[in-house]
């Protein structure tokens, strides 16, 4: 039987691209997004930091293995990461310090060189842990990159292409879109927030994924924020904030509110929880609100990405569950499926990532 491509992919953000790029050339592959625009919803709304300490010790091995293809490729740019605690947080602080001190390679920070990096740190703040090697990372960039690379490489992009309907058919799958319908020989499920949706449409059980809405504020400050501030986290997650051009700061209260997939909007209530926790942690003046924004992360009941066959349904392919990490985690993460999709040997364990965990 003929299909219109060996592999469809369900969705084209930083997943979906970024796996694509890896497995054209290969197969013949189909990026089916439901939006007019690829990267509308998560991908175009992250924080843009790279951090090895973030999202745990099973996400921890794909950033430190995605590093350097990025730093290669001119998409990480020097800023640094600084965890900083107040009496609540010490015992978080040195719990982070433990799980990750030996990977990732802190600096312990004292008050005064807390003070030396962070002008107008209030007094309450008194240990830190600084990680020299968090950075920026160029999150456009990189998606433009994979988009490039996988179109370069064979792959169709197909827009406007919502999944309405799926089917077997024959050893393959008939897929209905809002953009027309399709066949292939393998689905991919790179659908990010309404990937257990796909699931269910395919006859597969869903792992239990849940969207959190995670909220951004770009702040005008006094004094303005200084461009070469770190990366700044509280230990006990309640807020971090970075610099951006012009002294000015992106701030977020680290929020995880449950909701369902969606175009997400920010809630003022969460934009003013986190000015708050800003002005308890340093004196800065905030002038001005000048935008806020909010997106989706996903993640299963255990916090580990999702990545394999699918273990009850043939030719279902899992690519799901990358929480707040998956653009730092992109291009690990995406040779680790595609060496599965291919039947290669991956460079990493995929065992904690397979979804058969869910139903063992």
């Amino acid at each position: 039987m003929s299909f219109d491509a060996d592999i469809a992919i369900v969705g084209a953000g930083m997943a979906g691209a970024s796996l694509a790029a890896a497995v054209a050339g290969e197969a013949s592959v189909l990026l089916l997004e439901a939006e007019d625009q690829p990267g509308y919803h998560s991908t175009g709304r992250s924080a843009a930091f790279w951090a090895e300490s973030y999202g745990g010790p099973f996400v921890q091995p794909l950033t430190t293995a995605s590093g350097p293809f990025l730093e290669a490729r001119g998409f990480l740019s020097p800023r640094g990461g600084l965890h900083i605690a107040d009496s609540a947080g010490l015992e978080a602080l040195a719990g982070l310090e433990a799980e990750f001190g030996e990977r990732v390679g802190f600096e312990r920070l004292d008050r005064a060189a807390l003070e030396a990096l962070l002008p107008g740190l209030r007094p309450a703040w008194v240990a830190g842990l600084l990680e020299p090697s968090c950075t920026d990372i160029d999150v456009a960039g990189l998606h433009g990159f994979y988009l490039a690379q996988a179109r370069r490489n064979g792959a169709k992009l197909a827009t406007g292409a919502e999944v309405r309907s799926l089917r077997r058919q024959g050893r393959g799958w008939s897929v209905e879109t809002g953009a027309g319908r399709f066949s292939a020989g393998l689905l991919v499920n790179a659908a990010g927030a309404w990937a257990d949706r796909v699931a269910a449409m395919a006859g597969a059980a869903p792992v239990g994924l849940q969207p959190y809405r995670r909220t951004l504020s770009q702040l005008r400050v006094d004094p303005p924020a200084r461009a070469d501030l770190p990366l700044v986290m509280d230990a006990l997650e309640r807020f971090y904030f970075k610099p951006e051009a012009g002294g000015r700061l992106w701030l977020s209260p680290h929020d995880e509110t449950p909701c369902e997939p969606c175009d997400c909007a920010p809630e003022e209530l969460d934009v003013a929880v986190a000015i708050d926790r800003l002005e308890g942690a340093v004196d800065w003046k905030v002038e001005r609100v000048e935008r806020s924004w909010a997106g989706l992360r996903s993640f299963a009941p255990d916090r580990r990405p999702v990545y394999g066959f699918d273990p009850a349904v043939p030719g279902f392919f899992w690519c799901a569950g990358q929480g707040g990490f998956g653009i730092q985690t992109a291009p690990a993460a995406a040779r680790l499926a595609a060496a599965l999709l291919l039947g290669k040997t991956p460079e990493l364990d995929p065992r904690p990532y397979d979804p058969g965990r869910f139903s063992a």
